[in-house]
């Protein structure tokens, strides 16, 4: 299972984090900025770490992405989750949702004290990051892999 989860994770990562870097543009803000910031959820002084930690938050996004990768081809591969395998857009759907909620209701309100509820536009942006570009290509992976191991 380690070449969809690779490859899941290098699609999604990659797909997710040009639009970061495109929402952090468009904000007028600096990418080694945005990426020292990701990289201060683990370790808080990246923020002073000039290169080394914007490249250290390029890792860390893709580590968290190999996380919900793997997570979601090791749930697809269970007997009881043929669903997942079969109907994979929603499940990159519902997915996405998912790993939208845990990220933007559960670990970065509680890791950089955020206020709740987000703004509006931040739910639409996250929303379509994480069901469009991380969710739905996760699950495509997962089920080609999956049902073409099965056949």
């Amino acid at each position: 299972m380690l070449r969809p989860i690779a490859i899941a994770t290098l699609v999604a990562g990659t797909l997710d984090i040009l639009f970061a870097m495109i929402l952090t543009l468009a904000y007028g803000r600096q990418v080694p900025d945005m990426l020292r910031y990701v990289a201060s959820g683990p370790f808080p002084g990246a923020t002073d770490m000039g290169a080394a930690g914007a490249l250290l938050g390029l890792l860390v996004h893709f580590a968290l992405m190999a996380v919900m990768a793997a997570f979601y081809v090791w749930l697809a591969s269970q007997p009881r989750q043929e669903h997942l395998r079969t109907m994979p857009i929603r499940g990159g759907i519902a997915y996405g949702v998912t790993t939208y909620a845990i990220m933007n209701w559960i670990v970065v309100p509680l890791r950089f004290d955020t206020p709740l509820p987000p703004k509006p536009l931040s739910i639409a942006t996250q929303l379509f990051a994480h069901i469009v570009l991380v969710g739905i290509p996760i699950a495509l992976i997962a089920a080609r892999h999956l049902l073409g191991r099965r056949a």
